[in-house]
């Protein structure tokens, strides 16, 4: 049974963003079934193309002008506003996501009054081989959003480690979270044959050829130009393998890159790009391996939807990404930044079907035990109760 907040009737809550496009592909599912149980769930986050998904499928949309960039004026603007909506709507929980909608969103509530302030701790924006001021910067932001916090959801257990070794937030203020997917749409067994005949003739790609497949944001930190470096080794390696490159340019970013960088390391007769999809557990069909070579994580999606889609991963042995995959399981290891490493990893993956084979079957398995979002809604879930409560 929901306990009641401030209102008779329903809680109201609000989970905020910076962009839209985080409500409707990271969140959708979420505030639907916190719907489902009884709230009043509102989004709220800049505007944008993404806002009408969000709204059809029935989450009413506030629009608050925010970027990702650090930019004083325009946050304090930014923050005027969230507060003035947070007084206006008289939420219960307002539940924030991501770093700058984090501390934004956070400060807003508390001075609005708001009797419940919620974390998701997507991943910290510092990470161990960040020059030392910018660093302490990103920790102390995180302080200052921790401080206005009655709970903090962590998707990895290292983040909660690392946020008591740096001072952020006490231990009994960190829940661990984990991250799902929605494993009925990521499932193999789903995905026609005929389909994937005409996504490989849309986009170009020969399936019946080795296929490795990125999906994130085209920026560096992503570690594009680590995987571009590899592939070239790649290429000299297998000659016939082909890049399946999925993500939106994100030009609001000063590390942003576009398709054309390919040429620069003279893979782009190997490499597709294909932007931002909807059809992804086609794309995933398509797929001999991930590969996701970030510098930072929370908590990726992309090899947790790769591996219930019985795609093997190769990816960074950072935070985040170490949830995800099991060395030697579901995929493999390689340090951040070591293209040679990177590059040895995909070609032994690729060269061993039988290897390839079993890591699906054994991927598929851990996303069925580790991997269901339907848990990570109930840990949201049992967190409102206990607050409101």
């Amino acid at each position: 049974m929901l306990a009641t907040g401030t209102h008779a009737g329903k809680p109201r809550v609000a989970h905020v963003t910076t962009v839209d496009l985080s409500l409707r592909y990271l969140l959708l599912n979420q505030l639907q079934r916190i719907q489902q149980e009884g709230y009043e769930v509102f989004g709220i986050s800049a505007d944008g193309p993404d806002v009408t998904a969000v709204e059809a499928a029935g989450i009413p949309h506030f629009a608050v002008p925010m970027t990702r960039r650090f930019t004083p004026l325009a946050d304090l603007r930014t923050l005027w506003s969230l507060v003035r909506v947070m007084r206006r709507e008289r939420f219960d929980v307002v539940h924030t996501h991501t770093p700058k909608a984090g501390l934004l969103g956070q400060v807003a509530a508390r001075l609005a009054g708001v009797p419940i302030v919620a974390n998701t701790l997507h991943g910290f924006y510092f990470h161990d081989d960040m020059e030392p001021l910018p660093r302490r910067f990103y920790v102390w932001m995180e302080r200052i959003a921790a401080k206005c916090s009655d709970t903090i959801l962590s998707q990895n257990r290292e983040d909660m480690e690392t946020a008591v070794a740096e001072g952020i937030a006490s231990p009994d203020l960190l829940k661990w979270l984990g991250n799902g997917i929605d494993l009925k749409r990521f499932d193999r067994r789903r995905v026609s044959n005929e389909t994937l005949d005409a996504l490989q003739a849309e986009i170009g790609i020969d399936a019946k050829e080795p296929v490795i497949g990125f999906v994130g944001r085209l920026v560096e930190e992503k570690g594009i130009l680590d995987l571009l470096q590899a592939a070239k080794a790649v290429v000299a390696a297998i000659p016939n393998v082909q890049f399946l490159i999925v993500g939106p340019y994100d030009g609001e970013k000063p590390d942003a890159l576009g398709p054309e960088v390919a040429e620069r390391y003279g893979v782009a007769a190997s490499c597709r790009f294909v932007g931002m999809r909807d059809d992804m557990p086609e794309l995933y069909a398509l797929m001999d391996v991930l590969v996701l070579p970030s510098y930072r994580e929370g908590f990726p999606r992309a090899p947790m939807e790769a591996s219930a889609m019985g795609v093997p991963a190769v990816v960074t042995d950072i935070r985040g990404c170490r949830e995800a995959v099991d060395h030697g399981e579901n995929g493999l290891l390689f340090p951040v930044g070591d293209a040679g490493q990177l590059a040895r990893s995909l070609i032994e993956l690729l060269q061993d079907d039988e290897r390839r084979a079993q890591m699906g079957i054994t991927g598929r398995r851990i996303a069925e035990e580790r991997f269901d979002e339907q848990q990570v809604f109930d840990r949201v879930l049992g967190e409102y109760e206990r607050l409101l409560a």
